[in-house]
């Protein structure tokens, strides 16, 4: 784990292996109530030190390696999940998944990212990184959402697309613009959420919905702080006062009017509870698919169109 994530964590964490070796032995009234005491101890420690989180932690959150991933929210969200593969022209991308399901017993799509746990699934998932056949398959996923009425659920978590060479070769650049004037056009309800990472293009080419919600210590910006770093200091060791500078946490682009709304974390993030983090999201989701039922289909591109043309808009003074 990233030192400066165990530094901040270390108090969080020494509770937690408290608990583990009390529970690991025989189980007596005076010990239960032991635990429920540094349960409650655990409780009001997370919510103290998540709550002053800086944007360089909260990057580092973002990046836990055990915090859920678009699978882990699929399966205690959605039901009846069936995976699409393949974008028809090169191949498959296991770093994009897409597919169909049901939520709240109503059809629906999903595409989202997928990074790894292990160093196979990194492999296999690319660290998360899409190439140009993943956007490719996520909009052949979204096309055919369209052209059966379904609503898009998207969820975001990549540190960008993959800038390898073969990437570029087959169009990396290309995908990822046509991912996003074709999901400008779609007439059917689009809710993105940003659950770890949103990184430049490769979150965007999934990120243009009609809300954008983000989990509390979630991340979303143009380049990551070190890449920031490394062009405007010489140095990727000023990452931390890169992050402060770039506004890249919720709350930042919840002010600036980037996203829409703001999903709370259970105490010490969503990697400490995945469950939790899941049931926390779905009331947002389910409100925002509500709102967009609405309006009427055709309508929905020109609302979309207004929402994103509103960002950046300043005034002289």
């Amino acid at each position: 784990m990233n030192g400066d994530l165990a530094n901040f964590e270390e108090p969080i964490l020494k509770i937690k292996r408290q608990i583990e070796e009390l529970s690991a032995m025989e189980t007596e009234p005076a010990r239960q109530a032991e635990i429920a005491e540094l349960q409650q101890q655990l409780t009001k420690l997370s919510v103290e030190i998540y709550s002053n989180l800086t944007p360089w932690q909260k990057t580092l959150v973002a990046r836990h390696p055990q915090r859920p991933y678009t699978l882990d929210f699929i399966a205690p969200l959605f039901e009846e999940f069936t995976e699409i593969h393949g974008d028809r022209s090169f191949g498959d991308d296991a770093a994009i998944v897409a597919g169909f399901a049901r939520f709240r017993r109503e059809p629906c799509c999903i595409i989202g990212h997928q990074k790894g746990r292990n160093t196979k699934e990194k492999v296999l998932r690319n660290f998360g990184q899409p190439k140009p056949e993943g956007f490719r398959k996520a909009l052949r996923v979204m096309k055919l959402a369209e052209k059966f009425r379904l609503p898009i659920f998207s969820f975001i978590d990549t540190q960008g697309a993959y800038p390898g060479m073969d990437a570029e070769e087959r169009g990396q650049a290309e995908a990822i613009a046509m991912n996003l004037r074709e999901m400008a056009a779609l007439q059917v309800p689009i809710i993105v959420t940003v659950i770890g990472e949103g990184g430049s293009g490769g979150a965007l080419a999934i990120g243009v919905g009609d809300r954008v919600l983000m989990l509390e210590h979630a991340v979303y910006s143009v380049i990551s702080p070190e890449g920031c770093a490394a062009i405007l200091w010489k140095n990727s060791s000023a990452a931390p006062d890169a992050a402060a500078a770039m506004k890249i946490t919720a709350q930042d682009l919840k002010r600036l009017g980037v996203i829409d709304e703001i999903v709370p974390e259970p105490p010490g993030g969503a990697h400490g509870d995945p469950a939790r983090a899941a049931e926390l999201l779905a009331p947002s989701l389910e409100k925002a698919l509500k709102e967009l039922q609405k309006i009427k289909p055709s309508l929905l591109p020109e609302e979309r169109y207004k929402k994103f043309r509103k960002m950046g808009v300043f005034e002289k003074g």
